[in-house]
C-alpha cells in the first residue's frame, strides 16, 4: 500500500515537474519572440505598416501569378502572407527571378525573398536564411517522344536551365561522375524553358521537381529520376539578423505545430525525402 502510495505521489511530481519546464520554455519563448518583435528591423516594417516580399509569379504551387485572377498564389504566397499576418502589416509582393531576387534584396527594394530560394554554404555567406520550409530535388522534363528515360540519356542532349540558379552546376558535377557530356541552354523563365522543350529546342528542362510538375503538359513527363535534395530557407540581408531571427521562430514554430504541413496540402506539395542519386 505504502509501494502504490508513494508511486502516486513520484507521479504527480514528474507531471508537475514537467509541466513546470513547458510552461517556463513556453515562456522562455514568447519573451525571446517578443524582444525580436520590437527590435529596430522589426518595428520598421512594422511602422511603414506594410512587408515586401521578393517572390515567384512563374512557378504554380510555389509562387505564381495567376492571369485569370490576377492573385498570386502558392506555398511562397501562403507563407509570406502568414508573416505579414503575424505583423499586423499588409503585404506588397515584387515578382523575383533566380537573376534578380538577390540584387533586389540588396538593394533595399525588398524586405525578404521567399522564392525556391536553396540554402547552401555559399550563399550563406551572402544573406540569411532561415531553417528550411521546405526539400525539394532537381530532376528533369523530357518530351514522351524522346526516348529520355535515365540520366545518362541524357549524353550529348541539350539541358534547358534558368539563369542564376544552381542546377547547371549541379548537374555538371553530375555528368562527370557518370561519365557522360552534356550542354546547356540558359534561359530567363521557366515558362521560357517550358515552351523550348515543347518546340524541341531542348531535349530535358531542369529545376527543382516540384516546380516542374507545374510544367507537365500532355506531351511531357518526369523523368524517373531525381538528385541532390536541397532546402528552401526564407532570405533576408545578411546584416539583419534580427528579422531573420524572428523568421526562423516562425518557421520552426509552424514546422511543430502543422501549419507548414497544412500549406503543403493545400497546393498539393509533398516535400522531398530521398533522391535517386
Amino acid at each position: 500500500m505504502l509501494i502504490k502510495k508513494l508511486s502516486h505521489i513520484l507521479a504527480i511530481s514528474v507531471i508537475a515537474f514537467l509541466a513546470v519546464l513547458l510552461w517556463n520554455t513556453k515562456s522562455s519563448q514568447a519573451d525571446e519572440s517578443s524582444k525580436l518583435l520590437n527590435s529596430a528591423a522589426i518595428q520598421k516594417i512594422v511602422k511603414n505598416g506594410t512587408l515586401n516580399v521578393g517572390v515567384k509569379q512563374d512557378v504554380p504551387n510555389f509562387g505564381y501569378k495567376n492571369p485569370d485572377s490576377g492573385e498570386f498564389e502558392g506555398l511562397e504566397i501562403d507563407i509570406a502572407r502568414k508573416i505579414a499576418d503575424e505583423l499586423g502589416v499588409d503585404i506588397e509582393f515584387t515578382p523575383v527571378t533566380a537573376q534578380t531576387r538577390g540584387p533586389l534584396l540588396d538593394n533595399g527594394q525588398v524586405d525578404l525573398v521567399i522564392a525556391t530560394f536553396t540554402i547552401t554554404e555559399e550563399r550563406k555567406l551572402l544573406y540569411n536564411f532561415t531553417t528550411p520550409y521546405y526539400t525539394d530535388a532537381v530532376g528533369f522534363l523530357v518530351n514522351k517522344d524522346s526516348g529520355i528515360k535515365t540520366f545518362t540519356d541524357l549524353n550529348g542532349k541539350t539541358i534547358g536551365v534558368a539563369q542564376g540558379s544552381i542546377t547547371r552546376t549541379l548537374i555538371s558535377e553530375l555528368a562527370d561522375k557518370y561519365g557522360i557530356a552534356v550542354n546547356f541552354a540558359e534561359l530567363g523563365s521557366y515558362p521560357e524553358l517550358s515552351v523550348s522543350l515543347r518546340a524541341h529546342r531542348t531535349d530535358a528542362f531542369s529545376v527543382d521537381q516540384s516546380i516542374l510538375s507545374g510544367y507537365i503538359g500532355s506531351k511531357s513527363e518526369l523523368m524517373d529520376f531525381s538528385f541532390s535534395a536541397s532546402d528552401y530557407g526564407i532570405v533576408t540581408k545578411l546584416s539583419n539578423k534580427d528579422l531573420n531571427n524572428y523568421l526562423n521562430s516562425l518557421v520552426e514554430k509552424w514546422t511543430s505545430d502543422g501549419t507548414l504541413q497544412a500549406f503543403y496540402d493545400a497546393n498539393g506539395l509533398e516535400p522531398v525525402t530521398e533522391t535517386d542519386e
